[in-house]
């Protein structure tokens, strides 16, 4: 039987001021469908895995759009209920130059946000699954959406099925409702065989400060028994349209780096973390080494920057050839 990976959190329509205009100048607007969650397992599918999405979507034409977005690219949609409500929108302006992108949230009392958990048959939901994948920013929605992730989590630990949670720390949201993301992201991270996050995210909860990053990771590893791999990319910003990237892995016993990349003439940055977790994912379901793991992260990220909206549709022969080195020319 294939490994399955399933994914738990909010659909989402994202709309994208387009031309280099500011949203201020109600510009026209691209429309892409993603979600945290939903882009990972949409990576994964397209790297030749079986996944399979838990979700709330509205019933009306929006959240079936969303859906089938998702079953379009071989994500198995039968987990994404339908219910009254509204779809979870974000608005983005995308960055340029020496101008930083923007995001302005319209997520409040979506479908999703207001759906009731409280009840949910996780034990089923994670019936013949491998892994569960959940992140911070499904936790920042509400009490609701954090309770939710932490019954998955919990449940998925019951089941022997491994965790993988991506800190996503979203201030914006968290600020929305006033919660307190330093004493609940904790409460997942304890759950996860693998964390996608960095010093950052460490310092954050732990609500200390660190020589570097493998200081950060020790403390995790001492904090969160489970845990057996914390990873995340190094970033540099030249500019908003270039980027160098190289990916990090600690594991307890050690540390691992790929070569640094230049991200030029960037097409669109949302969802590389996404991908560069699908990537990572697909090295390790395949067995392959934690080397391996983080360059086919770090290529699926690299390559996400070249394609417009929130999904990564890059094939593994396209991890190969990008880690290969086989260049540029068209493909005849």
């Amino acid at each position: 039987m294939p490994n399955t990976f399933v994914a738990f959190g909010e659909l989402l329509i994202r709309l994208t001021a387009t031309g280099g205009k500011l949203l201020e100048s109600l510009p026209d607007l691209a429309l892409h469908v993603g979600g945290a969650e939903a882009n990972v397992c949409v990576g994964l599918a397209r790297l030749g895995h079986a996944t399979r999405m838990i979700s709330v979507v509205p019933d009306n034409a929006l959240g079936l759009a969303a859906r089938d977005e998702l079953r379009r690219w071989g994500v198995d949609t039968a987990g994404v209920a339908q219910a009254p409500g509204r779809m979870g929108l974000y608005f983005l302006t995308p960055g340029a130059i020496h101008r930083p992108s923007d995001i302005v949230y319209d997520r409040a009392g979506s479908a999703f946000a207001a759906a009731d958990f409280a009840a949910y048959d996780w034990g089923a939901a994670l019936r013949g699954a491998d892994w569960l994948h959940v992140s911070g920013v499904t936790a920042a929605l509400g009490e609701a959406s954090f309770n939710a992730a932490l019954a998955a989590v919990k449940a998925a630990n019951a089941a022997g099925v491994k965790v993988s949670f991506d800190c996503n720390y979203r201030p914006k949201l968290w600020a929305a409702w006033g919660g307190d993301a330093p004493k609940l992201i904790p409460q997942l991270m304890a759950g996860a065989d693998l964390i996608f996050g960095g010093h950052r995210d460490i310092e954050l909860v732990s609500g200390q400060k660190f020589a570097d990053a493998r200081a950060a990771a020790d403390h995790a590893f001492l904090s969160f028994p489970r845990l057996q791999r914390l990873v995340c990319t190094r970033r540099e910003q030249v500019s908003a349209d270039h980027n160098r990237l190289a990916g990090l892995m600690f594991t307890r016993d050690a540390t691992l780096e790929t070569r640094m990349y230049e991200v030029a003439g960037i097409v669109d940055r949302i969802g590389g973390g996404d991908a560069f977790a699908a990537g990572v994912l697909h090295g390790l379901i395949d067995g392959e080494t934690d080397a391996k793991a983080l360059d086919y992260g770090i290529a699926c990220g690299c390559l996400k920057h070249a394609q417009p909206g929130d999904l990564s549709l890059a094939t593994a022969a396209d991890l190969d050839g990008f880690l290969s080195g086989d260049g540029f020319d068209v493909r005849r």
